[in-house]
């Protein structure tokens, strides 16, 4: 998913738009590299998540270590609740963000054709032949691998499993978009440099509006709760919210254009936020009654809808800015880990489920096993990613 867009180059603080207006008539689509590196951020912890999962975090996972340990279990718990709340919304958004001029300078046609093979092929290769295997590689090799196959196929589960749910969203959101834009004939849509930015003021309203409907919606889907196409419903307010929240952002540029003394206040709070998490699961009793806090009619279940949607917003601002600001520039290295993020998520599951099975025996406790098996992965997969994206044509692909 590429990371151009048409923008007005900036100078340090943002000057008034009337003046980068009259300097820069002419914007030139130029290669936005604090999108590129955290994307690959966001790669690495899609990663680190998976790892914590198969180490003791609760959730569900191909492979999890037998090795079990209560304070590992609940650090990493933490770890994942953390990152559930933002990081799969983050994808979202910076989706979002660049399917507007993927679709003006392609026209629909060319945009669905390419969505088609760049979503669509790796969903099949991976619903088909990559999801299988690992499941195989994660229950040991104890029978024919054709056998395996063959009663996978008789199930019928191959649409949206493991981490392909996300690329199947992406496929749809892209469809629901040119439909959208096929039906309003609305054939370009023209950036607005001098589109106002978001104030805290209206994040502050969107962050409760969003627990609310996140709350709703988790009153008949609970947290855990697998519907259609293996979508987790009660995430999907979120994730539907920031695509749309993209799409915005990219008519009036918000991305270059969010204050910094915004991104550095959401920042803190969300920072404040995670910090107070392990004192919120303990005097509230979450132990024993995580429950209350997944979905229903629950006092609990709202507050945590709440404290993930100020974590969400908090970070997905905070973050933008202090990448726009200190992590805008690419050399070879961040250039090649770039390219291979897309490849990465979707191979890495062939990478850390054999890798966490063959260190399944090591004597180290959980959370050592957890950071030694993290450092091996992630530089792994994204060289297999690099190596894979070198064979032709798979770039046009991956």
């Amino acid at each position: 998913m590429s990371s151009h867009v048409e923008r007005t180059p900036l100078h340090g603080e943002l000057a008034a738009p009337q003046a980068l207006n009259a300097e820069f008539p002419a914007p030139k689509r130029t290669r936005v590299f604090f999108v590129d590196n955290l994307r690959v951020s966001l790669t690495i912890l899609v990663i680190v998540h998976h790892l914590a999962i198969t180490y003791g975090a609760l959730g569900a996972w191909y492979f999890q270590d037998p090795n079990k340990d209560m304070l590992a279990t609940v650090v990493l718990s933490i770890l994942v609740a953390i990152d559930q709340a933002f990081f799969m919304g983050f994808f979202f958004l910076l989706s979002g963000y660049f399917t507007p001029g993927s679709y003006d300078r392609k026209g629909g046609r060319t945009f669905l054709w390419e969505r088609s093979l760049r979503l669509g092929i790796p969903l099949l290769v991976y619903d088909l032949v990559f999801d299988p295997l690992v499941l195989f590689m994660a229950g040991g090799v104890h029978q024919s691998y054709w056998s395996f196959y063959g009663a996978f196929l008789l199930q019928g589960k191959m649409i949206g499993t493991g981490p392909s749910w996300f690329i199947l969203a992406l496929l749809f959101f892209a469809v629901l978009y040119a439909l959208g834009r096929w039906f309003t004939r609305q054939q370009t849509s023209q950036l607005k440099t001098e589109g106002h930015p978001p104030t805290f003021s209206s994040t502050l309203l969107f962050v409760l509006a969003l627990t609310v409907v996140t709350f709703v919606v988790r009153i008949w889907w609970p947290l855990g709760s697998y519907a259609i196409f293996g979508f987790q419903l009660a995430e999907f307010a979120q994730y539907i919210s920031l695509f749309a929240i993209g799409l915005v952002a990219y008519r009036h540029n918000w991305f270059l254009y969010l204050p910094d003394a915004l991104g550095r206040v959401w920042l803190r709070i969300a920072i404040g936020a995670m910090l107070l998490f392990p004192l919120m699961i303990l005097a509230l009793g979450v132990v024993g009654h995580a429950d209350l806090f997944e979905g229903g009619w629950a006092w609990q279940a709202l507050l945590y809808a709440l404290w993930e949607s100020v974590v969400c917003v908090g970070l997905c601002i905070g973050l933008l800015v202090l990448f726009r600001r200190h992590l805008n520039a690419q050399g070879r290295l961040r250039k090649a880990l770039s390219e291979a993020a897309y490849t990465v998520y979707l191979i890495h599951p062939l990478i850390i489920v054999p890798l966490a099975y063959a260190a399944r025996s090591i004597a180290l406790y959980p959370l050592l096993k957890f950071a030694l098996v993290v450092l091996i992965a992630v530089p792994l997969c994204f060289f297999a990613g690099y190596v894979l994206r070198k064979i032709p044509f798979m770039h046009k692909i991956l």
